[in-house]
């Protein structure tokens, strides 16, 4: 597979739906997956991006805000350089962009499809591992 792809649970976490969900439009021609080598249905990201912005509405005006936001993502690409990076997410309906060093890239493991937690305070979008990566 040339383009990077998710596994369709991830797939059904970033879109807001049930895996069950994603294979009624996969048998609906909504939705095109295909097989990983071992056998398991992959989405690729493109799709993804795709029925994102089919499903996408605009935000509910902000009421009320707090300093400290953390958000539940998935690692949609990675852009390396030899002091920096960029981390790109998707939260949900959400897309994050992170400035990160390249050595944090590293010990993270940073690469699409990782699980992660973006920290969100002023401009600064910091990455974590969940609990359950440690």
């Amino acid at each position: 597979m040339s383009e990077e792809h998710l596994r369709i649970g991830a797939a059904a976490v970033l879109l807001g739906v049930s895996v069950d969900t994603l294979r009624r439009w996969e048998a609906d021609g909504r939705l095109a997956t295909g097989r990983s080598e071992g056998g398991q249905r992959v989405v690729a990201l493109g799709e993804v991006r795709r029925l994102l912005e089919e499903r996408r509405q605009p935000p509910p005006p902000i009421a009320a805000s707090s300093a400290r936001n953390h958000f539940d993502a998935v690692v949609t690409r990675v852009v390396r350089g030899t002091a920096a990076a960029t981390v790109e997410m998707q939260a949900g309906p959400f897309r994050l962009l992170a400035l990160v060093t390249a050595e944090s890239v590293d010990e993270l493991d940073l690469e699409p499809g990782a699980a992660v937690v973006a920290s969100v305070k002023a401009t600064n979008v910091v990455v974590g591992l969940p609990e359950a990566r440690r």
